[in-house]
């Protein structure tokens, strides 16, 4: 077990090994995703700049933006909040871990989506759609946030456990002092897996009324994700490509100033 979840994210060491340049860090995540985007525009003869609908589509585009940001925000801390006392539950004990941890390995290989429908009928009935994306959304992120926390629990060195023992360290100070320090290593790569994963399920869970019987537009949920998949629909490329540039600038952004600095930031509280 132990193995299995300290080689879960070995990509995210290894670059932490190689220090690069700012302008390195922007133009990798940034600007060539940007410059594809522009280049298909150009080739398309699509007036992506230069448009007179610009002034017009830009403020929904950052409406869209900011509200498609929140529910991710949203999803991610709930998911954090759920996956911390589950991770110390299952930790607890060797035999909650063999217990419990296969039924999550199943929960985590159900393709959310596939009850997407039910959660929705859910929802209707509280007239809560919103909560149904929020909800899909922390799902989606749970699973990854969880074994990373997992993870970072079962690399406490055995010296450190048996120090904790002799002096009676134990309860809140042990969980303060030992546990949480463990843990923070492990929930940074698995944050930068689950939001990812929540930037993919986004553009899906806006657009609600593929999943109810005789839905509209009307009941969809208004982001970024919607926003992309109706201006495909209706052939509105322009819009499409502006708030597909929108999304890449945001997850760009998040990674080199959050993430980056984040992952920094935890290597002091790794153990080796």
């Amino acid at each position: 077990m132990r193995k299995r979840i300290h080689y879960r994210y070995p990509r995210f060491r290894g670059a932490l090994n190689h220090p690069v340049s700012f302008l390195h860090k922007l133009l990798t995540p940034l600007l060539l995703p940007l410059a594809i985007i522009v280049a298909v525009a150009f080739a398309a003869g699509i007036p992506l700049f230069f448009s007179t609908n610009i002034r017009f589509l830009l403020p929904t585009v950052l409406l869209a933006t900011g509200a498609t940001f929140l529910r991710i925000v949203v999803a991610y801390v709930l998911s954090v909040v759920v996956a911390i006392p589950l991770a110390l539950w299952i930790t607890k004990s060797e035999r909650a871990e063999k217990i419990f941890l296969p039924i999550v390995d199943v929960l985590e290989s159900i393709p959310i989506l596939a009850f997407f429908p039910v959660i929705i009928l859910i929802f209707i009935k509280g007239n809560f759609l919103e909560g149904a994306a929020i909800f899909v959304l922390t799902v989606s992120m749970l699973w990854d946030i969880l074994f990373a926390l997992v993870g970072g629990i079962r690399l406490i060195p055995e010296t450190i456990n048996d120090v904790t023992k002799v002096f009676s360290i134990k309860g809140w100070l042990k969980l303060r002092t030992v546990t949480i320090p463990a843990m923070l290593p492990e929930l940074v790569t698995g944050s930068i897996l689950a939001v990812a994963n929540g930037w993919n399920i986004i553009i899906v869970a806006e657009v609600l009324h593929t999943y109810i019987s005789g839905g509209t537009t009307a009941q969809d949920l208004f982001g970024l994700g919607s926003l992309m998949v109706q201006s495909s629909a209706n052939g509105n490329t322009t819009l499409f490509l502006i708030a597909l540039a929108a999304m890449v600038l945001v997850i760009a952004l998040i990674n080199i100033f959050v993430w980056q600095r984040l992952l920094r930031l935890s290597e002091r509280y790794r153990f080796d």
